[in-house]
């Protein structure tokens, strides 16, 4: 305990303080406001205030900052012992996250002249890109330092960004709603960090994974406010219009679908025929993931439906089945099952992408084409190599994600960072004052483990 505590108060400050220089030097120096943010630009122009961008998109972007910060925060407080951490550790990462994301996407898309320009609509992307990392953060939840944390953000941001490049630029996929370059890669990321941080004798936290009814209902919260707002998210950066519109509505029902399927199938599922709140909390948002790839395709609200319904399906039999046995034969220790909510309903967004974009014809979208298959409208390629595309952008997106967690899970390895012990896992008291008697309470917890510990070495 003294020792982590050491480590805290050293590493920890000095870490902050570096990164945040450095991103202040590096904004001073390379980034400046877009023609719609600039005064001198936006005056000197023909534009009406009314035109300006912000008036679109910045509804949609305090909805995804609601996401962000509310959302996956209050969603991983179902630890009884690591609400501070689940709360304050999301706070902390996507802070940093969205300005290193500013930079790292500006580089691949919003430079002009040697400078990123920044507005409403990189605020967003900024906000994508970290909530790819707040999905890594659940698979790694209570296992990590917030040092370990920070270092894992950096390096996600960083191949967050390149394989964003590589998916929508590169390879011309569509992803409106991030299935493919958010939720599948910040799932498989973090999956692979997670396997490479695995730890043998975890058991000895087990009594602390787990929830009580108070956590579990503050992390109804985050999925309540999840669900409210994933219409938003997966159409905020979407064209104007019938775009927009239509990755809302599709969202909207494909969560709809989802809730009455997770609710059906876990009762199903247990032998008593009682709800899981597990399955609740997350399932019912599988919906929300899986329909962020074709959101702003002609997928109607029919298809749409039969996509979320399919979702929570897989999401609660993944809960159920599938997470103790990647946790028994491959050692992945999943803290949040961020596989059956972010990882499998990612693919099968991708997967449906894929195949509705291989039906896109003039019949279908008219004029509308245009706006979502640009090349499609144009000519320059047939409907069915876009669904090539999109599957090969699944693929790369696995492969980027795959290899960089486990680069990254060998970095985070190193014993500077400050790992919390096996036996001290899944609790606030290791990095934040706790009050009360619960403080009193995690303190005798601490001294009995470390006097285990003794004895074993004195033996």
């Amino acid at each position: 305990m003294t020792d982590v505590s050491t480590n805290m108060r050293l590493k920890l400050p000095v870490t902050c303080l570096i990164l945040e220089i450095i991103l202040i030097i590096l904004f001073g120096a390379l980034v400046q406001y877009d023609h719609g943010t600039d005064a001198k630009e936006w005056h000197n122009g023909s534009h009406g205030d009314y035109n300006n961008d912000f008036y679109y998109r910045y509804p949609s972007f305090q909805d995804v900052h609601v996401m962000i910060f509310i959302g996956f925060g209050f969603l991983m407080t179902f630890l009884h012992r690591y609400g501070f951490s689940s709360v304050g550790f999301n706070f902390l990462i996507a802070a940093f996250a969205l300005q290193w994301a500013t930079l790292m996407q500006g580089f691949f898309h919003g430079m002009h002249a040697g400078k990123i320009h920044i507005g409403v609509e990189s605020m967003i992307n900024a906000d994508f890109c970290t909530g790819a990392v707040l999905i890594s953060f659940g698979a790694v939840l209570g296992k990590t330092s917030p040092v370990q944390l920070l270092i894992m953000a950096m390096f996600e941001v960083t191949l967050f960004a390149v394989n964003e490049y590589i998916v929508l630029s590169a390879l011309g996929a569509k992803d409106a709603g991030g299935s493919m370059t958010i939720h599948t890669f910040g799932a498989y990321f973090g999956l692979m960090v997670t396997r490479i941080l695995y730890r043998p004798n975890l058991d000895k936290s087990k009594h602390r994974n787990c929830s009580v009814y108070h956590s579990d209902l503050f992390a109804m919260i985050g999925t309540l406010y999840l669900w409210m707002f994933w219409p938003s998210f997966n159409s905020a950066i979407t064209a104007h219009g019938d775009d927009q519109h239509r990755t809302a509505l599709n969202t909207y029902y494909s969560l709809a679908a989802c809730t009455l399927s997770s609710y059906a199938l876990s009762s199903l599922t247990a032998h008593d025929g009682k709800l899981d709140m597990v399955h609740i909390q997350n399932a019912a948002l599988a919906g929300g993931v899986a329909a962020g790839t074709a959101g702003e395709m002609m997928l109607t609200p029919f298809g749409s439906m039969i996509v979320g319904f399919l979702a929570g399906i897989i999401s609660v039999l993944g809960y159920k089945y599938l997470s103790p046995i990647l946790e028994e034969k491959l050692k992945i220790q999943d803290t949040c099952g961020v596989h059956n909510l972010h990882g499998m309903p990612g693919v099968l967004g991708a997967i449906v992408g894929a195949i509705t974009a291989s039906f896109a014809t003039k019949e279908i979208y008219g004029d509308g084409l245009a706006d979502v298959f640009p090349d499609v409208a144009s000519g320059e390629i047939q409907a069915s190599y876009q669904g090539v595309r999109q599957a090969i952008s699944l693929a790369v997106t696995l492969g980027i994600a795959l290899l960089g967690g486990l680069i990254v899970g060998f970095i985070l390895k190193l014993p500077v960072f400050g790992a919390p012990p096996d036996t001290i896992c899944f609790e606030d008291s290791i990095y934040w004052e706790v009050p009360g008697e619960e403080a009193a309470h995690h303190d005798d917890q601490l001294t009995t483990v470390r006097t285990e510990e003794s004895e074993k070495l004195n033996s």
